[in-house]
């Protein structure tokens, strides 16, 4: 009898679990709280089946800009479906000669998908080792959390398209030209901290928009 009135204890506790269970969390960004675990959740109760779909990477972005390219993503920000399930994606569109420049997603691994085209693609190991790959149609390539990578439609005289994914809702964006030059650090500084002489760090200022 005992036996019999533990396994019906075990049932009732696993069946109770499973329904507190929470399958998802659908981003409320109007709260405009975000957390490192993210978004709170919009009510259940005001979910559609739009909540889980997006549209967004089925049209090819603008890439008539300084990089030749456009990245449009599907993060939390954008896709709010995605929160808190460790999971979001982009579109790469690289022009001939495009360029994703050096950059950093300090919140994610990347894995990139050529959907057409040629791109050739690297990153670089914090024991500073280039990994370097021209990929080409279905080839996919790993980018690891944290590390400077970069895409680039060197040798393509068409457009080149791809899809990334990564493994946070918010992998987070930073390019390193930019954050370098497109800011106010004093221009004497970065001269020290990189080695370049004043003309080339005036100039890359004035193209990225710094000042200082």
């Amino acid at each position: 009898m005992l036996h019999i009135l533990l396994v019906f204890s075990l049932i009732l506790t696993i069946t109770s679990t499973q329904v507190q269970a929470q399958d998802f969390c659908v981003a409320d960004l109007a709260s405009g709280i975000l957390t490192p675990s993210g978004y709170p959740c919009k009510t259940e109760t005001n979910l559609t089946s739009d909540d889980f779909a997006f549209s967004g990477l089925g049209l090819a972005g603008n890439t008539s800009n300084i990089i030749n390219a456009a990245v449009t993503p599907a993060f939390v920000a954008q896709y709010p479906g995605v929160n808190g399930l460790g999971i979001s994606a982009a579109r790469l569109d690289l022009a001939p000669g495009g360029v994703v420049p050096m950059h950093t997603h300090p919140g994610a691994t990347e894995l990139l998908y050529v959907v057409h085209g040629h791109i050739t693609a690297g990153f670089i190991s914090s024991a500073n080792k280039v990994y370097l790959k021209t990929l080409n149609k279905g080839d996919i390539m790993i980018f690891p959390q944290g590390l400077l990578h970069f895409q680039i439609n060197a040798a393509g005289r068409r457009p080149s398209l791809a899809i990334v994914t990564f493994n946070s809702p918010n992998p987070g964006l930073q390019i390193l030209d930019f954050a370098l030059f497109a800011n106010d650090l004093p221009s004497s500084l970065l001269e020290k901290s990189t080695f370049l002489d004043d003309a080339q760090v005036k100039k890359l200022k004035g193209v990225l928009g710094g000042t200082g």
